[in-house]
């Protein structure tokens, strides 16, 4: 098997999380779901475990971190090209997502980033690979 990621978020209203990211083109593995959690399928190696509150409580002793004020981490995710970056993102923002930061047109790296309706901070990004290379 090869390693596969899985990462886990708070989230407030579980149903909104679901429809706004399925309205941004993501698809979930019923078999890791339930009224507790959405298992959002990244890619065939990376997924995000969207926990509702209480039961992301049940992983850790610490407090969740209050994402108005603060950020606890970015999921920054690799596209295969910019009409991705931009299809995406523009769902999120389209669904009640908000801009994180501005976009940025860096050769060799397109990036654009949105918060999420729980405020998590993604970002995603196209690296030009003939660019990259020289």
């Amino acid at each position: 098997m090869s390693t596969k990621i899985f990462v886990n978020l708070p989230v407030k209203d579980l149903p909104a999380s679901r429809a706004f990211f399925a309205a941004a083109g993501f698809t979930f593995n019923e078999q890791f779901s339930d009224d507790n959690a959405a298992c959002l399928v990244v890619s065939e190696d990376i997924f995000a475990m969207l926990l509702v509150e209480p039961f992301f409580r049940t992983f850790t002793d610490k407090e969740i971190a209050d994402t108005t004020r603060t950020t606890a981490a970015i999921v920054a995710l690799g596209l295969d090209d910019k009409a991705d970056v931009d299809r995406i993102a523009d769902a999120a923002l389209a669904g009640g997502g908000s801009d994180a930061q501005k976009t940025a047109h860096e050769s060799p790296m397109y990036t654009r980033s949105f918060y999420d309706l729980d405020g998590h901070h993604w970002e995603l990004f196209w690296l030009d690979p003939a660019m990259a290379q020289g």
